[in-house]
């Protein structure tokens, strides 16, 4: 599922990814716990680098990493049990050695949470920062 304000404002055609939210996600009122948003994301982007980029250990094995840098997330409704979660990663810029992704998370055309993650590139061996592969700018551009 493409949402229409994504393909607008963002670089490329931004990657989904849909879960189920499963009864360990959520808390004591019923929705899912905020801190698992990340995790989910994290489930989300792996999923973006496989489909357009290729298996992510062979870009760690080609001397390049990825690592979170700064990541915000707002909180609009909460998700609950058995609900399908789509998380839209559209890739808002791609720098010399970061990006950044907004990713929006939605149940249908409801808004749950949305927010901005900036990724760094780095040398897996020394954790500096390093430039964006080519193959991976080309496939996320």
């Amino acid at each position: 599922m493409i949402f229409r304000r994504c393909e607008e404002a963002f670089v490329g055609q931004p990657f989904t990814h849909r879960l189920r939210v499963r009864y360990s996600e959520c808390d004591q009122q019923g929705v899912v716990f905020n801190g698992q948003y990340l995790f989910f994301y994290d489930v989300a982007i792996t999923e973006l680098f496989r489909e357009r980029v290729g298996p992510y250990q062979e870009m760690v094995d080609g001397g390049h990493d990825l690592v979170v840098a700064e990541a915000r997330i707002r909180f609009v409704e909460g998700a609950r049990f058995d609900e399908e979660l789509d998380i839209a990663l559209p890739v808002e810029h791609l720098g010399t050695t970061s990006m950044i992704i907004r990713p929006e998370f939605r149940v249908g055309e409801r808004l749950i949470a949305d927010g901005e993650v900036r990724h760094v590139f780095v040398d897996p061996a020394t954790l500096r920062k390093t430039p964006m592969p080519d193959r991976v700018r080309a496939a996320l551009g």
